[in-house]
């Protein structure tokens, strides 16, 4: 009866620690790609480049800083190509005051030029239904939105940094 009582109790502490071990892999592999950005950033300071917050890159290119949700603060840019990645926490859709909503996947990438972002994986916009957003292109006071075809909106409705609403799927 004892050797049984052993083995029985030797499998459940194993599957135990088996179950605890997969975890502690999973918290470390979630922890790591949220450190990702923030390790890029400190290491990019260390070598002297201090990254602008994403509201001042965008405003540098003639954007409105609200095409990307509130919680998009790490980026990669990329000044000799224009290559954009944004990283956003959770798939999201936000809603602007013109009745407009972009939907946002957890990595949106494009290329940034003055006045415009195109090339743009990532977004969608509901036009009827979800349509994915190639470019967007600004001028004084409208936006441009490429997706399918040419949606024009106010720029206004754009210029306040929104929180995004987590979504189950992109």
């Amino acid at each position: 009866m004892d050797q049984v009582l052993n083995k029985v109790g030797t499998y459940w502490f194993s599957k135990k620690a088996n179950k605890e071990l997969s975890s502690v892999g999973d918290d470390i592999n979630s922890m790591s790609s949220s450190i990702e950005g923030g390790a890029k950033w400190l290491v990019n300071k260390i070598k002297g480049k201090i990254q602008k917050p994403l509201p001042e890159l965008l405003k540098e290119y003639d954007l409105p800083v609200g095409i990307f949700p509130g919680d998009a603060t790490n980026y990669e840019f990329n000044e000799e190509t224009g290559k954009l990645t944004v990283f956003i926490p959770s798939i999201c859709e936000v809603g602007y005051k013109d009745s407009s909503v972009l939907r946002f996947s957890t990595t949106v990438t494009g290329y940034l030029e003055k006045g415009k972002l195109a090339d743009i994986e990532g977004m969608k916009t509901k036009v009827m239904i979800w349509v994915k957003v190639s470019a967007i292109s600004a001028d004084a006071s409208k936006l441009h939105f490429t997706a399918g075809m040419k949606k024009t909106r106010s720029r206004e409705a754009y210029e306040v940094r929104r929180d995004g609403v987590i979504v189950d799927k992109f």
